[in-house]
């Protein structure tokens, strides 16, 4: 019975710990704190390309992603800069090394012509408006 008084003031200090806590949590104390750690959502990592894990050592991030017709274009994303992204139902190109090609009537001369010269090793990165393939 001599435990009961020590232990109910251990209770005592311990809640009053928790509710300053908490309190000053709530009401804009620090924003590293424990607390809001606790009950906070955890915000999803980023990384290059908006890929959903990181690339390991020494590979490239990219992203390739065709649109659909006139509705949704295409977009490239290498090491997460945007090198051909949407913009008035026309790729926008920033690199001069970037081509572009209509397939649409079947003439493919102009890109392979454009393709055949490419040393080996070279990375192509391929996107489009729509289906790319002839029926």
């Amino acid at each position: 019975m001599r435990l009961a008084g020590p232990l109910r003031a251990v209770a005592v200090l311990l809640l009053v710990g928790f509710i300053w806590v908490l309190a000053s949590s709530i009401l804009g104390g620090d924003s590293n704190s424990v607390v809001k750690h606790l009950f906070s959502e955890p915000k999803p990592r980023r990384y290059k390309c908006g890929l959903s894990a990181p690339c390991p050592q020494k590979h490239l991030a990219f992203r390739v992603v065709s649109g659909a017709a006139n509705v949704i274009g295409p977009k490239i994303c290498l090491e997460d800069k945007i090198l051909v992204s949407r913009v008035n139902n026309n790729g926008y190109v920033e690199s001069s090394w970037t081509q572009s090609f209509d397939t649409w009537a079947g003439d493919v001369t102009d890109l392979l012509k454009y393709l055949l010269p490419l040393q080996e090793g070279t990375l192509v990165f391929v996107a489009s408006f729509d289906d790319p393939a002839q029926s």
